[in-house]
């Protein structure tokens, strides 16, 4: 087995295993015989470029990662990635920019995988603007330029001086960090959520047996002005380009009367 097609077989194994899935598992879902599959993880078959793709989507393994895998079993990459300038992009920058004037007058971010802001609706310039200018917030966490919005909310000197329930909220926000970097099977993604990871300076743990409430709201507090919101996080199910795929639409919601007519006003 020549080292090209060994670093195929190597990437085969460490997905399924990182998807938690058994040889049969993988074999049901993409529909091949157990045994081609033990014949492909050990070398002794060759796959095709059609079998790559093919185990890739039934891992449902994030397409920048599939160009890897191709890459290692000497095909060339399938999945193009496009800066959202790019005018091939314009459908999806057009999309993404409805959806931000639609969810007016409550706050929405457009994140890249880093949860780095690549576009944001006028709702959450007013958010950021409510504990002063945002432009001195950006420099006292020392971000680089690069409008992180997970370490806005981590770092001791960002958002985090004003939630208030900080402590009920870390852990579950770091674990939903850890799991979209662990989901990605991205080594940058990771060493980027390890980066942010200490700067919540404490341990947590899983809570297990505690009953979790459907939504955990941040709740935000400067002087009299108190906010409660809840996010969710959407995504493209179809995407067929990188960049696209790796897009996140965190949209905020009030979880109280009180703070739906600060924004509504």
């Amino acid at each position: 087995m020549n080292m090209q097609h060994s670093q195929f077989t190597e990437s085969l194994r460490e997905w399924r295993k990182h998807k938690k899935m058994s040889q049969l598992d993988l074999a049901l879902a993409a529909d091949v015989s157990q045994r081609h599959l033990s014949w492909l993880e050990t070398g002794r078959s060759q796959p095709s470029r059609e079998m790559v793709v093919k185990l890739s989507e039934a891992m449902d393994i994030p397409l920048r990662e599939r160009n890897s895998i191709l890459n290692a079993a000497g095909f060339a990459k399938l999945y193009s990635e496009r800066e959202l300038d790019d005018p091939a992009m314009k459908p999806v920058k057009n999309i993404l920019t409805e959806m931000l004037v639609h969810h007016e007058p409550y706050p929405a971010f457009v994140l890249d995988k880093q949860w780095n802001i690549k576009m944001q609706n006028n709702a959450a310039n007013l958010l950021f603007e409510i504990g002063g200018p945002i432009a001195h917030v950006w420099d006292a966490i020392d971000d680089g330029g690069s409008k992180n919005i997970a370490l806005l909310t981590i770092h001791p000197n960002g958002l985090r001086q004003f939630i208030s329930n900080w402590d009920e909220i870390s852990g579950p926000f770091l674990r939903r960090l850890k799991k979209e970097a662990l989901e990605s099977g991205d080594k940058e993604v990771i060493a980027r959520y390890e980066q942010l990871a200490q700067y919540a300076n404490q341990e947590y743990d899983e809570r297990l047996g505690e009953p979790f409430l459907p939504m955990l709201p941040i709740e935000l507090e400067l002087g009299e002005l108190k906010l409660s919101l809840c996010s969710v996080i959407s995504t493209f199910g179809t995407a067929q380009d990188i960049t696209t795929d790796e897009l996140r639409i965190e949209t905020f919601y009030p979880a109280n009367e009180q703070t739906a007519k600060f924004f509504k006003e």
